[in-house]
């Protein structure tokens, strides 16, 4: 009965062998899970970016339309302050002219 002996060998062996590869299978079951959860994870993280930058762009556009008022107001301000300036200019000028020909007139 030798070859009994051999063959319940093997057969331990090839237990042994089955059993390491289900503890693998076991490993790699388990950080393909986790990768799974991470990726997961990530996904609702970049959810939340994507409605972060929702919100900057809208952010920026109401920004843009605000500054883009102003500057329009300051134009119009600037435009006014220059005619104010120009007819005071004009008005002295024309003080200064009198005041020339009344002193030459005399």
């Amino acid at each position: 009965m030798p070859g009994t002996y051999i063959n319940a060998g093997r057969m331990e062996g090839a237990n042994g062998k089955l059993q390491q590869t289900q503890d693998e299978v076991e490993e790699v079951k388990g950080i393909m899970l986790d990768n799974l959860n991470k990726a997961e994870e990530r996904s609702g993280k970049l959810g939340e970016l994507e409605d972060r930058a929702d919100v900057l762009l809208a952010k920026s556009k109401n920004f843009e339309k605000t500054s883009n008022q102003v500057k329009q107001q300051k134009r119009c301000q600037n435009k006014r302050m220059k005619y104010v300036f120009i007819g005071i200019g004009v008005v002295a000028g024309l003080i200064i002219l009198g005041l020339i020909i009344f002193a030459i007139s005399t």
